[in-house]
């Protein structure tokens, strides 16, 4: 099948990834059926609503596995609640398993409990400071502002994994990825981040 696969798993956003990427002129397509996803050069797990639920209908669809075993084959991007999905637990009203693809957890927003300000969830764009070795960046000139709407943050145990982070009352990972690895993941929507967020896209489509 090829292009780029777009899982279907009853949480994610995927009408508003699908029209970037045809707007982008990248093949792509929307499944949650594994003999076809398999069959993808790269797969995007997109997000939105609570860690738990999200995890458990990527459970239900017989999908868990399948993510882990594609991710060492192919390139795979999590956007929003699908990066914070990537880490090792959310702490999202209980304790929650995740995939467990970057060490790590995901914590709700602290910035707010210094000053009250800065309002939960932060929605609105926002400066990267970023890693310009990192593929997905590849060719974007600074200063490169993105879209954000969430209230957890993801917290990987190792620093390394940070690709890129912004400022919201704290530091906040904006991106993760696995140094070697097939893994990304931006908790900004790089769909609704305007053209420099359609060039991480198109740069993610590059590696598969």
């Amino acid at each position: 099948m090829g292009g780029i696969g777009i899982i279907d798993y009853g949480a994610g956003n995927l009408h508003s990834v699908k029209g970037a990427l045809d707007l982008l002129g990248i093949r792509n397509f929307v499944s949650r059926d594994k003999a076809e996803l398999e069959k993808a050069d790269g797969l995007i797990l997109p997000g939105v609503g609570a860690f738990p639920s999200a995890m458990s209908l990527l459970g239900e669809a017989g999908l868990v596995g399948f993510i882990k075993e594609q991710s060492e084959k192919k390139p795979l991007l999590g956007i929003c609640l699908g990066m914070q999905m990537l880490l090792s637990v959310g702490h999202e009203f209980c304790d929650c398993e995740g995939l467990g693809l970057i060490p790590g957890e995901v914590k709700m927003l602290s910035a707010y409990e210094k000053d009250s300000r800065f309002k939960i969830p932060h929605m609105g764009w926002n400066i990267l400071d970023y890693d310009r070795g990192d593929p997905l960046f590849a060719g974007i000139d600074e200063p490169i502002y993105t879209y954000f709407v969430h209230s957890f943050k993801a917290v990987p145990d190792d620093p390394d994994d940070i690709s890129a982070s912004t400022r919201y009352g704290e530091q906040i990972t904006a991106a993760v990825h696995r140094k070697g690895g097939y893994v990304w993941g931006t908790q900004f929507h790089p769909e609704k981040s305007g053209e420099k967020g359609l060039m991480m896209l198109k740069n993610f489509a590059s590696l598969s």
